[in-house]
């Protein structure tokens, strides 16, 4: 008799929630492209847009990569996605505090950067993932008002990624959907060292 009524009980839950799913879906009529934002100080954000990046290839969708701050190092996002057509656009120079070159970190920057407003102009591309994006114009390497304009105008269906620290407050504002990833614990604040296919 009790267990009827805890499964009785259970089905009007469920029920209710599904009216009101069903709802939300419903008044979701408008198709277009979304800007999502990865940011905070915890880990993942990068993880986070590939394995995005890592579902549209699946769906048969075009990816266009831009990765600022990366180095020369083995790059398994690179290794993985490259293969299936993903393209990739790769600063190259590793973290400013190893490059100590604030000119030479621009000029990698703004190459790279060319190569991401030419894609988000082309509308062939369904998703650009702007990896690490934030920290070029916290750093003032990038023009922020050019950056936020080129995602702005980019093609109405196509999808874009911003990954980093510290998101500017503009980019917040226009964006979609934002993900703040906060620390709770870190291997590596327990000596323990970064690992291939883990950390990068």
């Amino acid at each position: 008799m009790e267990a009827r009524a805890n499964a009785d009980r259970h089905r009007q839950r469920q029920q209710k929630l599904k009216e009101q799913v069903d709802t939300r879906v419903a008044a979701a009529t408008e198709k277009k492209g979304i800007l999502i934002v990865f940011t905070g100080n915890g880990k993942g954000k990068s993880t986070a847009a590939f394995g995005t990046a890592t579902r549209a290839v699946g769906h048969g969708k075009t990816v266009g990569v831009a990765q600022f701050i990366k180095g020369q190092w083995d790059n398994g996002e690179y290794n993985a996605l490259h293969p299936l057509g993903v393209e990739f656009h790769i600063m190259g120079t590793g973290f400013t505090w190893e490059t100590q070159n604030r000119e030479a970190d621009i000029q990698a920057a703004t190459a790279v950067w060319q190569e991401s407003k030419r894609m988000l102009a082309d509308p062939g591309y369904d998703l650009v993932v702007l990896d690490e994006l934030t920290y070029m114009l916290a750093y003032h390497y990038l023009d922020t008002q050019e950056v936020i304009a080129a995602v702005k105008n980019r093609p109405a269906q196509q999808s874009v990624i911003v990954t980093g620290r510290g998101c500017h407050v503009q980019l917040l504002e226009i964006a979609d959907t934002v993900s703040e990833m906060r620390p709770v614990k870190h291997a590596f604040d327990s000596g323990i060292q970064a690992q291939e296919g883990i950390d990068w």
